[in-house]
């Protein structure tokens, strides 16, 4: 098949998933739990963003002309990969479905996704909507199955070229062991994260509470790139703390398919379990429990917004992933104190800054090791942005152009060149 048609296809797939947003985003609610707002208003448009922006990449997926030393000529293909196994996590399925078929399906390749056991319901319904579009039969295959089983099978399989997989570091270490010790595929990986929210002393401070707000509990705080560090200079500390506080009470928990809802519960009584028993060790460490710290309401796996004061380094809310709505607020004094710290993390995946100053703003990001900072700003991003991290947070770059290498291959043609007039 060529580009152009692969493009007309994903485009067409663009306009069903954009026609069927309202059974998608109550879909997706039902599964994460998740505002139905926010599943309708922000996860659906941007999975057709993304849709459209690989549509327009599938005719223009090409080599080099390369000018060789004596009389040769040689170009490059960027060939398909092959067969793709991806595998998606459980906090955002629609999106992160389409994160991995997009550019996979742009490229030529054909693909076997697995969705997670939690929230399989979306990647059936888009595996329809695929259908419909005119994606071939066999070209992508939806399977829903338990991590244990259903992955491991595609991460170990002979017949499989290359693994994308979005989830937690632990697991990322056991798919690239798999791979490794089957057919030596290549893998991306999308790991965890325990990424710096840095506040300077010239930041306006009700604007950063609400960055810091937005940062650490976006969709119930199940979001590998949550800025759950938030290290404020000790100019501002009390002020920002006295804000921050009075920001989360203002939150919103309770049923997500209900208006207004802002927060909706975890996942499952598994990781409602761990974030409360990670509220637990910030007490036990000695750090100050300001709000929340408790389980929301009469049933269902809600958590009070929570913020903690007065976390040092070594505690373990400051140094492990949570994934839930707990704030971690930590006190500095220096630009070098804070890079140091704020780089001391097995984790790279995100970061961010908040200042006046574009020279503190720019030594800040050059200096942070993650593979996206925001500036004044945090969790912005479009279809065109790459997403990937340093050290433990993954190998590899979704989204953007930089997302299609990971579903190329790229072969080197040379053949002798006689008689040209010149070289």
């Amino acid at each position: 098949m060529s580009g152009n048609e692969r493009g007309r296809i994903l485009y067409k797939y663009a306009e069903l998933v954009l026609q069927h947003r309202e059974e998608l985003a109550a879909l997706e609610t039902l599964d994460n739990g998740k505002p139905l707002v926010m599943a309708r208003m922000s996860d659906i448009p941007y999975c057709v963003d993304v849709l459209r922006y690989y549509a327009g990449f599938a005719d223009k997926i090409h080599g080099l002309t390369l000018k060789m030393n004596g009389q040769y000529q040689g170009y490059t293909l960027h060939e398909p990969i092959g067969v793709v196994g991806q595998i998606v996590p459980w906090n955002y399925p629609m999106l992160m479905f389409f994160s991995k078929v997009s550019p996979a399906l742009a490229c030529g390749c054909t693909v076997v996704i697995k969705s997670a056991e939690q929230t399989p319901l979306t990647a059936l319904y888009c595996a329809q909507l695929a259908k419909e579009a005119g994606v071939p039969p066999g070209v992508l295959n939806v399977l829903s199955g338990f991590g244990e089983t259903a992955g491991a099978a595609i991460s170990s399989h002979m017949d499989i070229d290359k693994i994308s997989f979005t989830g937690s570091t632990q697991v990322g270490r056991l798919i690239m062991e798999a791979a490794a010790k089957s057919n030596l595929k290549p893998v991306t990986l999308e790991l965890g994260g325990k990424s710096p929210l840095i506040v300077m002393d010239d930041a306006d401070v009700d604007k950063a509470v609400n960055i810091a707000h937005l940062a650490v509990y976006h969709n119930m705080g199940q979001i590998c790139l949550a800025g759950s560090r938030v290290f404020v200079h000790e100019s501002i500390y009390d002020e920002f703390v006295k804000k921050a506080v009075a920001r989360a009470k203002q939150q919103v928990v309770g049923d997500p398919f209900q208006p207004g809802v802002q927060q909706g519960p975890q996942i499952d009584k598994m990781q409602f379990d761990k974030v409360l028993k990670y509220i637990q060790y910030g007490k036990r460490d000695g750090a100050n429990l300001l709000l929340g710290g408790n389980y929301w309401g009469d049933k269902g796996f809600y958590i009070e917004p929570t913020i903690f004061s007065d976390v040092q380094d070594d505690m373990q809310i400051a140094k492990e992933e949570i994934f839930g709505p707990v704030m971690s607020i930590l006190k500095f004094k220096t630009i070098e104190e804070v890079i140091e710290r704020g780089n001391k993390t097995i984790y790279g995946l995100g970061a961010g800054i908040i200042t006046k100053d574009i020279d503190v703003a720019n030594r800040l990001a050059r200096s942070l090791r993650a593979g996206t900072v925001w500036i004044n700003c945090y969790l912005a991003a479009s279809a065109d942005s790459p997403l990937g991290g340093y050290k433990m947070s993954g190998i590899g770059r979704e989204y953007g152009s930089y997302g299609l290498q990971n579903y190329l291959q790229v072969k080197c043609i040379i053949t002798p060149l006689q008689h040209s007039p010149w070289l």
